[in-house]
């Protein structure tokens, strides 16, 4: 098969062109590197079946002949990260919809299949304490700017869903749950690198509000097997998944947990959210997805538990700061 990655130069896209490299595809990324990064897929320009285009979703002509050319599309491009995203609201709004607007148009024109990467961010505000989200939950969002990429995730779900069912598009769409690996930046505000560098520097680990959030964390290797395998089943199209763990654990532990692997002389400190982001920011306290689905549809199960991931983590990051 002919694949093409969008934002396959990030963190995500760059393990999955791997994987499908590693399964005998060719693979072509589309990727304007404004969030990912070339290094995460250098080494895949020695492979005879790999090519590297630099592209804008936003650049509809190039896309179109992109997915023209490819069987298999995995939409990953996007403008990701709580801290990118309220620093750069309008940016992202509109490569999130429009970007992933003019995909679906150019797979619903040349009947390319496709994947489309949501968020567990499209549950918006709706926490409630030991209950896990599943896919036919309602979403609800508050004006906060805060919500505005679960709301633009929501839209390409609408999108998509209505090309399926009025173009016949094969899609299939998966909501991401907190994915964790090697490659993760903490400059968009991701949790675990953000931890990891902090404590391997023997800075502060901060932890906002009193890390009370309940969260759960997936190792990349799983989501992108779940991803692949969904593609590859017919029975997945124009249906909604959650990709992630029901294995919870809450952010101050996870600091702790860090702290111990790591044997870091770091103190946990506390901070409000306004001191980061402002004062009309707003969070949910506990987020844990609902995978019934997913192991009915695929037979998921994670092949990795989070002292692993964590360990594997911490290891490439010793290596990057020269701290073996």
């Amino acid at each position: 098969m002919k694949c093409l990655i969008t934002g396959g130069a990030g963190f995500i896209g760059s393990y999955l062109a791997e994987y499908l490299l590693k399964e005998n595809h060719k693979v072509t990324v589309f990727d304007d590197l404004s969030t990912g990064r070339f290094e995460n897929i250098s080494d895949l320009l020695e492979s005879s079946k790999f090519k590297f285009i630099h592209g804008d979703t936003l650049d509809e002509p190039k896309l179109r002949k992109a997915v023209s050319e490819v069987d298999l599309v995995f939409h990953l491009a996007a403008a990701v990260g709580v801290k990118y995203i309220y620093d750069n609201p309008l940016k992202s709004i509109t490569i999130n919809i429009r970007g992933t607007e003019n995909v679906i148009n150019s797979c619903v024109k040349f009947s390319k299949k496709v994947f489309l990467a949501s968020s567990s961010e499209v549950y918006g505000k709706n926490g409630r304490n030991n209950e896990s989200f599943k896919e036919s939950d309602e979403i609800s969002l508050n004006p906060s700017l805060r919500w505005s990429y679960g709301a633009t995730k929501a839209v390409n779900e609408f999108f998509a869903k209505a090309a399926y069912k009025e173009k016949g598009l094969p899609v299939v769409i998966g909501r991401y749950f907190n994915t964790i690996g090697p490659r993760q930046l903490d400059t968009y505000g991701m949790v675990t690198p953000r931890f990891v560098n902090q404590a391997l520097k023997n800075e502060p680990i901060t932890v906002f509000e009193d890390g009370s959030q309940v969260r759960s964390f997936i190792d990349v290797s799983d989501v992108v097997g779940a991803t692949v395998k969904l593609m590859s089943n017919p029975e997945a199209e124009g249906e909604i998944f959650n990709i992630g763990t029901p294995s919870p654990i809450t952010i101050k532990n996870l600091a702790s947990k860090i702290k111990n692997i790591t044997s870091s002389k770091s103190k946990i400190t506390y901070i409000p959210y306004q001191q980061v982001y402002g004062a009309d920011f707003k969070d949910i306290n506990y987020r844990i997805p609902n995978i019934e689905k997913l192991r009915k549809y695929i037979k998921f199960k994670s092949n990795s538990d989070l002292d692993k991931a964590l360990k594997i983590i911490i290891q490439y990051k010793r290596e990057k700061l020269g701290k073996n």
